[in-house]
């Protein structure tokens, strides 16, 4: 990884790759504590996913799920290894079904994200029907997408009709985040138009190109996805190699000072993750694993 920190950080200044057009004039907004303490619940989700899925079926995964009561795993899958656990369930609290998927190495993650030969595609048409062609996703995020995206589809159904739910929750840390937000849109794209989708993601990487960030925002209303301090992982792949996020960033600037940026993925304000972390070399993977509203989030929390 590092023997090509230094190209990918000349790259953008020689003009060898476009960097996306960013679509946003709105300024950024500090969150109240309320509004703060509101994602601890999809934040102990999130982190209840790198839980064996034996002790996560029960809901006995300790602290994450001593956190969130009146919850009901009802499908978990995944071996830690070839396929990311996930779980699936019905939370009756908010009267939603809720799906995660696991994280991993994140060391492991930002070297594979640095490689300036990722390949993007086209998602899976029969997985994400109707999309235009000039939408691309990256190839390794979408093939592990698919493994387990119709039997989670099977899954949610199946809640929202046992339990008349009227929303599917979807939350991922790291790679879960990105498999997280895959699922968003395609949830949105196969479930009925009754059904409202929500997501809270937690230093997610670039998942797709400026098509995809633009057409995801013009399907999904309510997409969090929260960065802390000065996580590395969230500004890879680089902007110029052609990825974006999609809109809905939330930074952790420290632990009070919380903000909501604007547009899709905000290179201008100072309080916003691009600005706080310009490049690998100025960031803190640490900072990956939390605290996310005072909560770490990764296999060895995982109690």
């Amino acid at each position: 990884m590092l023997a090509v920190l230094p190209l990918l950080l000349l790259l953008p200044a020689l003009g060898v790759f476009a960097v996306p057009a960013i679509r946003s004039a709105a300024t950024v907004t500090n969150l109240t504590p309320a509004q703060i303490s509101s994602f601890a619940p999809y934040t102990q989700f999130a982190r209840a996913a790198y839980c064996n899925p034996l002790i996560v079926q029960g809901w006995q995964c300790g602290d994450a799920c001593d956190a969130v009561p009146g919850f009901t795993a009802t499908l978990t899958g995944g071996d830690g290894d070839t396929v990311q656990y996930y779980y699936v369930g019905y939370w009756s609290t908010q009267n939603t079904v809720v799906v995660a998927h696991q994280g991993t190495d994140p060391t492991q993650l930002v070297a594979d994200l640095t490689d300036v030969d990722i390949l993007m595609a086209n998602p899976d048409p029969t997985l994400f029907p109707g999309l235009s062609s000039s939408i691309e996703v990256h190839q390794g995020f979408a093939d592990e997408h698919a493994k387990t995206a119709t039997t989670i589809l099977a899954e949610v159904k199946r809640l929202l009709s046992q339990y008349g739910a009227s929303s599917v929750t979807l939350v991922g840390h790291s790679l879960g985040g990105a498999l997280a937000e895959l699922d968003t849109l395609y949830m949105k794209l196969n479930l009925p138009s009754s059904v409202s989708i929500h997501a809270f993601t937690y230093g997610t990487p670039r998942v797709g190109n400026d098509a995809w960030a633009a057409y995801f925002d013009s399907q999904i209303t309510d997409f969090k996805r929260i960065n802390n301090e000065k996580d590395i992982v969230p500004i890879v792949p680089g902007r110029f190699l052609g990825f974006l996020h999609p809109a809905g960033e939330i930074h952790i600037v420290s632990a009070d000072d919380v903000v909501a940026c604007p547009g899709e993925d905000d290179a201008t304000d100072a309080q916003c993750t691009i600005k706080t972390v310009p490049n690998i070399a100025e960031g803190d993977l640490l900072n990956h694993l939390g605290p996310y509203e005072g909560i770490y989030i990764g296999t060895v929390f995982c109690t």
